[in-house]
């Protein structure tokens, strides 16, 4: 199932947050969405998730989820949301309870995203008793359960610190390599967004346009750390935000 989005904008009261984005988010590919504080980003999540309607345009689902989809679009959250009072499967299980699945293969559900995330061996702790890092496998082995069409992931890693983040980029990549899927993943960590984006999308300040699509066309498995070509392509794209991220940080100072 493809995502396209055509001439949206929104505006709260007077506020124009967004102005005419037009996109294509194809299936199996993970698009990064970068841009000034301020300038729309999780914004254009919720439209995409439907959490809010656009006040103009429209965002259009095309073709049919995959196979054994529970839900179409599920979010991934920066602060994990998980509930302090369940286990690790019991976490996961949350968002299958509602739906008509027999017992047994709910089991076979959660043991397959445990295995996936490398949560077997804590399948049954609390959230108190785990990492951030764990935590957010957790949230995400959460969204890989209801098989959805499209992740749509709110800077998922930006609460962790730098060794964990590095890790959870390697366990996303493994991911999408072992069984691609398709995300819209919003970040302000540009190195984050040069390792696991297949497109990169540049908003302006606020009102949020798009500046530019940035494309790499490296296969995710083959992106290093210590990587010239993936360096160069994160210099290009802050130099296409310096000056307006200098300005939406005085504004934003300003308020």
């Amino acid at each position: 199932m493809d995502l396209l989005l055509e001439n949206v904008c929104h505006s709260y009261g007077e506020t124009e947050v967004l102005r005419d984005i037009s996109l294509s988010i194809p299936s199996g590919k993970i698009m990064c969405i970068v841009g000034p504080s301020g300038c729309g980003k999780s914004t254009l999540l919720r439209l995409l998730g439907g959490l809010e309607r656009p006040s103009s345009g429209q965002v259009v689902q095309l073709g049919t989820p995959p196979e054994n989809c529970i839900n179409p679009l599920t979010y991934v959250f920066q602060d994990f949301a998980l509930l302090p009072w369940r286990t690790v499967e019991k976490n996961i299980g949350l968002v299958l309870e509602d739906h008509q699945i027999a017992k047994a293969r709910r089991a076979e559900i959660i043991a397959d995203v445990l295995a996936r995330t490398k949560l077997t061996d804590f399948a049954g702790a609390l959230p108190r008793q785990l990492s951030g890092g764990m935590k957010q496998r957790v949230a995400l082995a959460r969204a890989l359960a209801v098989n959805p069409a499209v992740m749509l992931m709110d800077e998922p890693l930006s609460a962790l610190d730098s060794q964990t983040r590095e890790l959870l980029m390697g366990d996303l990549v493994n991911l999408w390599t072992r069984q691609p899927f398709t995300a819209v993943y919003v970040t302000h960590n540009l190195n984050e967004a040069v390792r696991l984006g297949h497109s990169i999308v540049v908003l302006s300040r606020r009102p949020g346009c798009i500046r530019e699509v940035v494309t790499i066309e490296k296969p995710l498995s083959e992106r290093q750390i210590r990587d010239s070509e993936l360096d160069a392509k994160q210099e290009y794209l802050w130099n296409l935000m310096r000056e307006e991220a200098a300005a939406a940080d005085q504004e934003l100072l300003n308020v």
